[in-house]
């Protein structure tokens, strides 16, 4: 086993691409133990849900430097997005759409397919405001549903790219720096280069 020696260093390329979630979860959970017990990690990823389950400490990288790094609760307050709020199977005229686009705290407005998704920043009550303006117009809706931000979230308003563009990035060397920190790093023909660092 190539770590049955207990290695410093341990490079996993996307361990967890085609596998069931309950063996997902065990190789996380691995990949924790490992560091744990002093090992460094260069792992590389597709799900960003991964790197906020088992990162303290993340750098995102794109166009080859450092745009930001910290903590995921530091990474999502560097944002402007504080909540997502989401109606399904509501019918909306552009007079509707223009009230919810003047509501306090809502900075975009997204429209389509009978599905409205707005953005708002942190501030409170966003989704009481968007329901009681529903409410006074008589507009009735589907499924509600208030989300925080993620990092996705956090990549997309910092880079203002969805998870695939249209140049070519590579990794060509990573230093690790200490031991026992988890780096991972996403590397794609046509993505920029992320790197996430666990336990400094």
């Amino acid at each position: 086993c190539g770590i049955a020696h207990k290695p410093r260093l341990i490079i996993m390329d996307e361990p967890t691409v085609a596998v069931d979630p309950q063996s997902r979860n065990k190789i996380l959970e691995g990949i924790q133990k490992l560091n744990e017990q002093g090992s460094t990690i260069i792992y590389t990823s597709h799900y960003m849900e991964e790197v906020e389950q088992i990162c303290t400490r993340i750098a995102i990288m794109d166009h080859g430097r450092v745009i930001a790094s910290g903590t995921t609760e530091e990474l999502k307050k560097m944002i402007k997005t504080g909540e997502t709020i989401t109606v399904e199977a509501i019918l909306l005229e552009e007079k509707h759409l223009q009230d919810i686009r003047n509501l306090s705290h809502v900075f975009d407005v997204h429209y389509e397919n009978q599905i409205l998704s707005l953005r708002c920043t942190g501030a409170q009550h966003n989704l009481i405001r968007l329901l009681n303006y529903l409410q006074s117009q008589d507009i009735t809706f589907g499924r509600v549903f208030s989300e925080l931000p993620t990092l996705n979230d956090v990549f997309l308003e910092l880079t203002g790219k969805q998870c695939f563009s249209s140049s070519a990035y590579y990794l060509l060397a990573i230093k690790i720096i200490q031991k026992g920190e988890v780096v991972f790093f996403r590397r794609y023909t046509s993505m920029p280069l992320e790197v996430y660092l666990l336990r400094a």
